[in-house]
This record gives structure tokens, C-alpha cells and sequence, in this order.
């Protein structure tokens, strides 16, 4: 590749932090727009006479539409850059929850949902590239978490804000306002983004200590190289661990906490806004530490971090289920905090992937790797509303505690499942790297 400037090994400027502060604070507005239902998922049943099956299916459309976009909006970052796929991205959002705001129907509200689901998907791997292209490399690491870390304050605008102006105004109003927000970000996208700075003409990362140049690439191989990352076991290590830790936190901080809380449990909706977002705050603490162990022990990361995390969540809800009557307001942010420890330890899964992968094949091995928490995700919300509605309780004047307890019992299977991969892979990861012996072959048993 042909030499750049010397001024494209400086320190980023004021220029490269608005570009980032306007990309992380429009990802704050994308997980509000993802979240927008957590809170009013009572509002919304009783607003389309919906069961608890066909609720569910709001989320599961939309995280089902996202996870699929990840490598069409793979490819075309690659071809356009960062700022024309976010500017879509914001319109595609604010018409879906402008839909959402006038939807009459059910289908027209799962339309809605559709939307909102592919513009979310460009947003997140828009800031990546940003990062990438406008920043140092070797900066890019601690970056992408503060990126991650900010970005979930947008659940707390779901669960407080938003459930607020909802209950003070209307439906319409409140979807419509998100709606507005959501132009107001594409318009301020397309003025301020640019896909890399201007003494390149190229997206492309560079090392300021080595100097080292390489061309930033989004999207996902396909074929072959899915085929040979999934060969590897430290791949589906990671896809299983991706797969297990995070679902349960999904769909409760997603769609099912706030009416089990209050329709189930019977709080109020401020004690239910607290323990959810207690669930975001303490999510967004644990982050950096469970990085730094990470880093800090990668032989005992299963061990120490990702099967204590699955054995938390399953003793916390375990021990809500079996709590005789409505668990006290201690026992239920217990569970918070215990659920919140899931997205921290999914995220251990993307080191396993950029771990046990070469560079040429890290696209491919992310995007199997997230797959595995979208699709338990999905199974999970949608288990959920479907064990409501078989029990009769599928209806916000049906919830009850006994339902709701019952229909959470639905993950247990996920996690006993995801926990036997994580065993089985990390075993065959330990193998194929020569940490631990291969197991010797079976002997055929001797003829008398």
C-alpha cells in the first residue's frame, strides 16, 4: 500500500471526537429505540390487544431482522463507508417508530418492528469503523468499550424518559417524538460524519507506534471461510459462550422484566424502573472489569468468568421462582445484578473468536459468534410468551406470578444446553492448542 502523510500518524484531533461523540450518541438513540418496548410492554398489549405469543414476536422480529443485517451492512460499509449506511440506519429507525406511532394493527406494528431492526443494524458496526479509521489502532480496544459502555445509557432512556412521557402524553406522541429524533440524528450524521479523514482517500487503520497501515474491512466472509472458522473449536467455544450468557438479561431488560415486575410481582412502576435499571447500571460497571480479567487470565476464562456467570443467573432465578409468594424488593435486585453479569461475560466470547482466529478470518468468527446470543435471545423471548399464553395467561389481565414463574423456567434448557457446549469446546480447545493431552483412543473390549 502507497505511504500516507505524516499528519495521518497524528494524535486524533477536535474533528475526530465530534465525529465520535455524534456516532456514540446516535448508538445511545439506537438501544433506546431497541429497548423502546422494555418499558411499555404492558401498554403495548393492551394498545394492540395482543397475547403474550404475538408481543414476543415484536422483539423476536426485530432482533431476528438485526442479527440477519449484520452482513448486508457488513458489505456495504465496505463499499460506502460509515456515513451514507448510518444516515439510513437513523431514517430507517425514526420511520419505523413513526409506523409504530400510528400503527392501528398488529401487522402494521411488526412492520414497524422490521424497520427498526435493519436501521438499528448499521449503527454499531457504523461507530466501529469510525473508530477504526479516525482513531490510532492501538487505541481502538479501549474505544470500542467506552463505546459499548455509553451506548447502554440508551436503556435507562427506554426504562425512565420514554415510559414517562408515555404515561403523560399518548402513544402516538411518544413513539412520534423518537421518531423526530431519529431525523434530527440522520441529519446530523450527513453533516458532521465523514468515513475517514481527509489526507486519505481510503478507510484505512493506522498504528501510531509502528505505522503500520491496513485497510478496514466490515463485512463477513461467506462459504469457505464460515465453513473454516467453524472448524476451529475456539470458535464455537465462543459462539456457545455468546450463546449462553447473555439471553436471559435480553429478554428480561428487553420485554418480559417490567410486566413481570408489576403485573407479576406487583411493584410499582418506580420499583420496577429501579431493578431494571439496576440491571443497566450495574451491566455497564462490570464491563471494563470483566475485560481487564479477561486479559488477565485467558487460560481460566470459561472457568473463572463465563460458567460463573450462567450458574448466577440460573441460582438467582431459581431462587425467585421458588420464592413462596412475591420476592422482596432485596431478592429481586439481586436478581438484577445477577442477570447484568451476562452481558459483560458475552462479551468474553469476541476474545475467544480473536483469539483462536487469524486476522483474515476475525469478520467471519464475530459475526458466528454473535449469532449464538441472537438466536438464544430469540428462542428465549419467545418460549417465554409462548409458555404465558398455553397457560391462559398471555394477556395483560391474565398475568399472574404462578404464569410468569412457570414461563421463566423456559430458559433452564438454554442454559443446561449452552453450559455442556462451553464444557465440551473448551476441552477441545485446550486440546487443539497442546495444553492438555488428546484423549487416548477407546480399546475394543478383549474376547474371552
Amino acid at each position: 500500500m502507497r505511504s500516507l502523510p505524516r499528519s495521518s500518524f497524528s494524535q486524533p484531533g477536535a474533528k475526530a471526537w465530534i465525529i465520535w461523540t455524534v456516532g456514540v450518541t446516535g448508538y445511545v438513540l439506537a438501544v433506546t429505540n431497541r429497548s423502546s418496548l422494555s418499558a411499555v410492554g404492558v401498554d403495548a398489549a393492551e394498545r394492540f390487544q395482543a397475547d403474550a405469543s404475538t408481543l414476543s414476536l415484536f422483539a423476536v422480529v426485530q432482533l431476528a431482522v438485526y442479527g440477519g443485517m449484520q452482513i448486508p451492512v457488513g458489505v456495504l460499509l465496505d463499499r460506502y463507508g460509515a456515513r451514507p449506511i448510518m444516515t439510513v440506519g437513523m431514517i430507517l429507525m425514526a420511520v419505523g417508530q413513526l409506523t409504530m406511532a400510528l400503527s392501528p394493527s398488529v401487522g402494521i406494528a411488526i412492520v414497524a418492528r422490521v424497520l427498526l431492526g435493519a436501521g438499528d443494524a448499521a449503527i454499531f458496526p457504523g461507530v466501529l469503523r469510525v473508530i477504526a479509521t479516525w482513531f490510532p489502532a492501538q487505541r481502538g480496544p479501549f474505544m470500542v468499550q467506552i463505546t459499548g459502555v455509553v451506548g447502554q445509557t440508551g436503556q435507562l432512556v427506554a426504562l425512565l424518559p420514554l415510559a414517562a412521557l408515555l404515561h403523560a402524553t399518548s402513544w402516538t406522541v411518544t413513539f412520534g417524538s423518537i421518531a423526530g429524533l431519529g431525523i434530527l440524528f440522520a441529519v446530523l450524521v450527513f453533516l458532521l460524519v465523514r468515513n475517514h479523514p481527509p489526507d486519505r482517500d481510503e478507510d484505512v487503520s493506522v498504528d501510531t507506534d509502528t505505522g503500520a497501515i491496513r485497510v478496514v474491512t466490515s463485512s463477513i466472509d461467506t462459504g469457505v471461510g464460515i465453513r473454516a472458522a467453524w472448524a476451529h473449536p475456539g470458535t464455537r467455544l465462543a459462539f456457545w459462550s455468546h450463546f449462553t450468557t447473555p439471553f436471559a438479561g435480553t429478554a428480561f431488560v428487553l420485554l418480559w422484566g417490567m410486566p413481570f415486575l408489576t403485573a407479576g410481582e406487583g411493584r410499582t412502576a418506580a420499583e420496577a424502573a429501579l431493578i431494571m435499571s439496576t440491571y443497566v447500571l450495574v451491566g455497564m460497571a462490570l464491563g471494563p472489569v470483566m475485560g481487564e480479567l479477561s486479559r488477565r487470565i485467558p487460560h481460566l476464562r470459561s472457568r473463572a468468568l463465563v460458567l460463573p456467570a450462567v450458574a448466577t443467573q440460573f441460582v438467582a432465578w431459581i431462587a425467585v421462582v421458588a420464592y413462596p409468594g412475591p420476592a422482596p424488593l432485596w431478592l429481586l435486585s439481586l436478581l438484577a445484578i445477577a442477570l447484568a453479569t451476562g452481558g459483560p461475560a458475552s462479551m468474553i466470547a469476541f476474545d475467544h473468536a480473536r483469539t483462536h482466529n487469524p486476522s483474515h478470518r476475525l469478520s467471519t468468527a464475530t459475526g458466528v459468534t454473535n449469532a449464538g446470543g441472537f438466536l438464544a435471545a430469540l428462542i428465549a423471548i419467545f418460549a417465554i410468551g409462548l409458555a404465558l399464553d398455553l397457560q391462559g395467561a398471555g394477556t395483560p389481565g391474565t398475568y399472574s406470578l404462578d404464569a410468569f414463574r412457570i414461563a421463566f423456567l423456559t430458559q433452564v434448557p438454554l442454559w443446561l444446553l449452552g453450559a455442556v457446549f462451553i464444557v465440551i469446546e473448551r476441552k477441545r480447545t485446550r486440546i487443539r492448542l497442546g495444553w492438555d493431552p488428546p484423549r487416548a483412543p477407546r480399546r475394543p473390549p478383549r474376547g474371552r
